[in-house]
């Protein structure tokens, strides 16, 4: 496979303003990420700030309705509330080793930027987070809690004022910063070397799981599902998966309102190949190339692009990838909540609804075994930050 791409996805369509910065942070991964003190160091972070080994909890009540055995990665028990501090911890210490002084992300949902601020914080860097002015007005909680850890946040005014557009901004900042600064990037999306990046430090979620389930079942789960927005947290389940062809992976995209001619946010399903953001992959774009709107009740899934290796995983049949739109997303996490006791996010929400709206498909396909088949949804975070959301959606 050519450097920097997933069979035809991936590459470095960059201004060559920002060549330097990418080849010093691929160096520094070459160089600095295999060595023992840097692996010893962010154990330790992992388990002893972010709160890692995180657990797999057994769903009865679903399971029981379900027909086979519902299993949750629980990454929304990690310190700020989702996985992403298993890539920030990781980015940050390699910055720190590269002499940046700086940090400096984009976020969606918020839950990047919470966890750049976490660890900025923790290893004494300064923090600057662009954030869509959309998303920074849905959620409000987590634009608190980036400013309580000492990150000053920007809010995005241009184009649709989500997750697109402020990665536009943080990428023009960098251009301006890179000497002093390293742009933590919060999904495994972007131009090379950032979706091999993410995906490793994020594939400790599959390593846990994988491990988990033969303790608790004896064997490998038959399925894994999470949802995919830009994709680190799926990417990070599956990828310690990809060689056990017994194993389903199932990737769950965000479908919008899921009514004819709405925005969705589904690229994989509804897009064609193109560049966005240094990288060729899937994007919902116009015949003529230009990027269009995308929607989701979860600020975390509203994107027009995908990281590349999950669009060469669906290319190559590997993994598949469903829909789930918002009254399905919404409908699984009140069903979650009052089923089993956990508020999920609602990025989660979406792969758990794809696993409740095709139980019957799951029967029919999974292999059958005397304790019922395991099926695992990454519960990739919590729900406490969209609240807000979720009410006024209820009240539509």
């Amino acid at each position: 496979m050519k450097k920097g791409y997933f069979g035809e996805f991936g590459g470095q369509f960059v201004p060559e303003l920002l060549m330097p910065p990418l080849r010093e942070l691929e160096n520094a991964m070459e160089t600095i990420m295999p060595e023992a003190s840097f692996r010893e160091k962010l154990e330790d972070l992992l388990r002893n700030f972010a709160g890692r080994e995180t657990p797999v909890t057994f769903c009865p009540t679903l399971s029981a309705e379900l027909g086979f055995n519902l299993w949750l990665k629980r990454e929304d028990l990690l310190h700020t509330g989702a996985h992403k501090i298993n890539n920030t911890l990781g980015q940050a210490l390699l910055a720190k080793r590269m002499g940046k002084k700086n940090l400096m992300a984009e976020t969606g949902a918020g839950q990047h930027g919470v966890a750049t601020a976490a660890a900025a914080a923790r290893l004494g860097m300064d923090c600057v987070i662009f954030m869509g002015a959309e998303d920074v007005e849905r959620q409000a909680p987590n634009v608190r809690r980036m400013k309580l850890l000492g990150a000053e946040v920007h809010a995005v005014e241009s184009g649709t004022r989500t997750l697109k557009d402020a990665i536009n901004e943080a990428l023009r900042y960098w251009i301006v910063h890179q000497e002093d600064t390293h742009y933590c990037f919060g999904t495994a999306a972007g131009p090379h070397p950032f979706p091999i990046l993410v995906r490793d430090f994020q594939s400790v979620i599959g390593r846990e799981t994988r491990a988990r389930m033969l303790e608790l079942t004896g064997a490998l789960p038959d399925m894994v599902v999470a949802a995919v927005g830009g994709g680190s947290n799926a990417i990070g389940m599956f990828h310690p998966f990809l060689n056990d062809n017994e194993v389903r992976i199932v990737g769950v995209e965000a479908a919008g309102t899921g009514e004819p001619g709405c925005f969705n946010s589904a690229p994989l399903n509804l897009g064609s190949p193109g560049v966005l953001h240094g990288q060729y992959t899937m994007l919902l774009q116009t015949e003529d190339g230009q990027i269009q709107p995308s929607h989701s009740v979860s600020a975390g899934l509203d994107y027009p692009g995908v990281g590349p290796e999950h669009a060469w995983l669906q290319a190559t049949g590997r993994a598949r990838y469903g829909l789930a739109n918002d009254t399905e997303a919404m409908r699984a996490f009140s069903r979650l909540c009052r089923a089993e006791g956990i508020l999920p996010a609602l990025e989660s929400s979406h792969a758990l609804a794809w696993v409740l709206e095709h139980a019957e498909e799951i029967r029919a396909e999974l292999p059958s075994r005397p304790s019922g088949p395991n099926v695992v949804v990454n519960l990739s975070g919590r729900g406490d930050k969209d609240l807000g959301i979720i009410e006024k959606y209820q009240h539509i």
